[in-house]
């Protein structure tokens, strides 16, 4: 028998997986310790093949606190959760439906006509998440929109920021965010790996940028080798240790106001500071440099892990080019340094086309020629 009594308390033996587990009932009842001992035979079956027992009743507003409170959400998590939780949150997990999600994507587009479908896809995606986390944590049964579509994203052009747009939005911007616009530019760096770096990651001896934080796996720990004039923007501020991007002090995170105000100076058309990063990799594309190779410094994951498996840039082909962009960079600045006018009156036609304004005064050609000589150094 599996029931056995030491004193006056019955205990029991029990196999799990050819093991012996035993236990006291902490009852002298013997048929109380066989209620206890197939309680227990239960709880360890129904564990061995991860039959949950979760509650039908649980809402997604409750799934989604535990889920925030876990400490499992990033801010893209919490940002996106502010539109869905108005929508889902007193609704039961087990009702949610793939026809309710449809009604979520009306009730956003009828708030917001100009929303695109790639941002409540991203909200849909977050859903989603959640959900397979609750199933992981055997909160609930299934993930009951694990197969739900979504909608198809149009390709929408990607901004690039002309050379001589970059000459007028360097001098219009302050001292931090300038900074910030040559990194993006020279290193094609995420914003967050940009205001996350620090001096220690800066190895000036072989002029060398170490990427330590990023949003993807792929984008840690890459090198990625400095230019010449990113390389002397370090120099003039070289400190010990400590953030390379700061504010009086303080870390940097979101840059938008100081961005639209150095827009609205240069007098240049609406471009996103991430378009800085898309910059970079046009102008290596237009340098010559191959694909792998700007994966490989702009911290892309690789499409294919068999290619990947085969495919590893040494640094000298970064070094290499990096070299290119900066080659490129000074061809395209050649014609430009003739008719420097001219230049500076194409770049405000290409904003007005995208913004209807007044022309901007040109300004004198020695105070033009002073910006375009600081920044080709």
């Amino acid at each position: 028998m599996s029931l056995f009594k030491r004193g006056d308390v019955w205990w029991s033996n029990l196999y799990k997986d050819g093991i012996r587990h035993q236990f006291s009932t902490g009852s002298s009842s013997h048929r109380q310790a066989e209620t206890i001992e197939a309680k227990r035979k239960a709880e360890l079956n129904n564990r061995r093949f991860q039959v949950v027992d979760v509650d039908p009743n649980i809402t997604f507003g409750g799934v989604a606190a535990r889920f925030v409170s876990s400490g499992s959400a990033r801010p893209h998590h919490i940002y996106h959760l502010k539109f869905l939780l108005p929508c889902f949150s007193d609704i039961p997990v087990l009702r949610l439906t793939k026809s309710l999600a449809e009604d979520f994507r009306r009730a956003r587009h009828s708030h917001n006509p100009a929303i695109k479908d790639a941002t409540i896809n991203r909200d849909l995606s977050v859903l989603r998440h959640v959900l397979y986390w609750a199933a992981d944590e055997q909160l609930v049964t299934a993930n009951p929109l694990a197969r739900m579509k979504m909608a198809r994203e149009r390709r929408t052009r990607r901004q690039v920021l002309s050379l001589a747009e970059e000459q007028l939005l360097l001098p219009a911007a302050k001292d931090h965010l300038q900074g910030m616009i040559i990194a993006a530019l020279d290193t094609g760096m995420r914003r967050g790996e940009i205001t996350s770096q620090q001096w220690e990651d800066i190895d000036f001896s072989r002029k060398l940028l170490f990427v330590t934080r990023s949003k993807t796996p792929e984008g840690e720990s890459r090198e990625i080798p400095l230019t010449e004039r990113l390389l002397k923007y370090l120099l003039q501020r070289r400190t010990p240790e400590g953030l390379i991007f700061s504010y009086k002090g303080r870390p940097l995170r979101i840059v938008k106001r100081t961005w639209k105000t150095a827009l609205k100076n240069a007098k240049l058309r609406h471009v996103r500071f991430h378009d800085l990063r898309h910059t970079f990799n046009t102008r290596l594309m237009e340098a010559g440099v191959l694909q792998e190779v700007r994966m490989a410094l702009m911290g892309h994951s690789p499409g294919s892990k068999v290619h990947a498996t085969y495919t590893h840039i040494e640094f000298p082909v970064k070094r290499e080019a990096i070299r290119k962009l900066e080659q490129w960079m000074k061809d395209q600045q050649k014609p430009t340094r003739k008719q420097r006018p001219k230049e500076k009156k194409d770049a405000r036609t290409e904003t007005d086309r995208s913004e209807s304004g007044p022309p901007p005064d040109t300004g004198d050609e020695a105070g033009t020629q002073g910006v375009e000589e600081e920044i080709a150094r």
